[in-house]
């Protein structure tokens, strides 16, 4: 069975993460993704990149040789490795322009109007193109021309740093792209969108996105409550105001986050589960003020008769008593946990030479036509001819091309 996509034609000139990590989300979807590189590659091609003998003949066995950080964001798409500083580059350019619905780049503004590739170039091209472009900080305003990664835009300056961590403490970092891939999220919604309006209009279309604006969205409950004159503080886990909503550490050092959203009506059964069930009539806890009041020394018991149980004990006591929590797990865990694996979690890379490797699977399930990981990750222009004869050029042209330096 076809994926959801196919048939959509999009051309990705992304690098690092956001941008491929959508390109990747299209591919997997059914889409045709053709990346556009420069002849060095998209920058993130050096990210984890085996440099020893001994790093080289692994990478080669298990996933390879191109890192896996590069493979999860590029799998399924095409490669070609275009010199756009020159006339016959960019001419190549626009006849893939010509082909494609949609055109994304998380390029710099500045860059793309040097390589005659922003809006108003593209929309002369093909009038009914619909263009996503990413930028760090949006296209108005003072910093529009600044710079960011996600952890910069997105993290830092959204208050998502600020909000996070103990109170007093040093402001944490976030993980690795994180919010990148959150970005990414939001550009395929935001060019499928484009695309159905385009589908039913004929029209095309812009359609802007900022790293900056998706960390607010991230953070909006905190930056909603700031909007309507509420100041919103750290969580501190010695006070805080709904006691089972919280992280507590068990016997065997399991860290668990109790989810109780609604704590009174939680609030017979999580006293029962942790063996005080006199705690649900005491006055000091009986209700949900009595137990913002009394916080700290509810925590600390619950601290105190969690720590005489492991992790696996409290996982099964949890249930029976209809808590709701959730494990903290470290990575290598979530990739064993037979709920991940179930769901089809992580999935096959099909690559030749490392038949185990798998990577992380689209977050969503299209059940009549699901998505897959058709490929691995293509090498720096390694569909550059094919996608030329595709477009017309002759093999005598693609020597021309090769011998200009125009493409590798």
């Amino acid at each position: 069975m076809s994926g959801i996509l196919k048939g959509i034609k999009v051309l990705e000139m992304g690098h690092v993460v956001a941008m491929p990590a959508a390109g990747a989300i299209l591919s997997d979807w059914g889409a045709d993704v053709i990346k556009v590189e420069p002849l060095t590659g998209d920058m993130a091609r050096g990210i984890g990149v085996p440099v020893t003998a001994e790093e080289i003949a692994h990478a080669e066995k298990v996933y390879g040789n191109i890192g896996p950080y590069f493979q999860n964001l590029n799998r399924g798409k095409q490669s070609i490795a275009l010199n756009l500083k020159t006339l016959e580059g960019q001419k190549a350019f626009y006849k893939l322009v010509e082909w494609a619905d949609i055109f994304m780049s998380n390029y710099e503004t500045a860059t793309l109007f040097k390589l005659a590739a922003d809006y108003e170039h593209l929309k002369k091209v093909k009038p009914a193109i619909v263009y996503g472009i990413l930028t760090g900080y949006g296209t108005a305003g003072p910093d529009k021309d600044e710079r960011g990664y996600d952890y910069a835009a997105a993290w830092a300056r959204s208050g998502l740093m600020y909000m996070t961590g103990e109170p007093n403490g040093v402001p944490p970092p976030q993980r690795g792209g994180m919010m990148d891939r959150v970005a990414g999220s939001n550009i395929v919604g935001g060019l499928l969108a484009a695309l159905i309006h385009k589908n039913m209009t004929g029209e095309g279309q812009k359609v802007e996105f900022s790293l900056y604006h998706t960390g607010v969205w991230a953070g909006a409950e905190d930056i909603q409550w700031t909007l309507a004159g509420v100041e919103q503080s750290k969580h501190d886990r010695s006070r805080a105001a709904n006691p089972i909503w919280n992280n507590y550490k068990a016997k065997d050092n399991r860290w668990f986050w109790l989810a109780n959203l609604q704590p009174d009506l939680s609030w017979s059964g999580f006293c029962k589960a942790i063996g005080r069930p006199k705690l649900e009539t005491d006055p000091r806890f009986c209700s949900i003020l009595t137990r913002r009041q009394n916080c700290e020394q509810l925590i600390k018991i619950i601290d105190d008769e969690m720590i005489k149980k492991t992790g696996e004990e409290w996982e099964l006591i949890f249930r029976q008593h209809n808590v709701i929590f959730g494990k903290v797990l470290s990575p290598k865990e979530v990739i064993n946990d037979p709920q991940a694996i179930a769901n089809d979690f992580f999935v096959p890379l099909h690559h030749p030479k490392a038949p185990n490797f798998k990577v992380v699977m689209t977050p969503v399930k299209f059940v009549e036509n699901p998505a897959e990981v058709i490929k691995p990750a293509p090498e720096i222009g390694q569909d550059t001819e094919m996608i030329l004869l595709n477009l017309g050029y002759t093999w005598t042209d693609i020597s021309n091309l090769h011998e200009k330096g125009i493409i590798l």
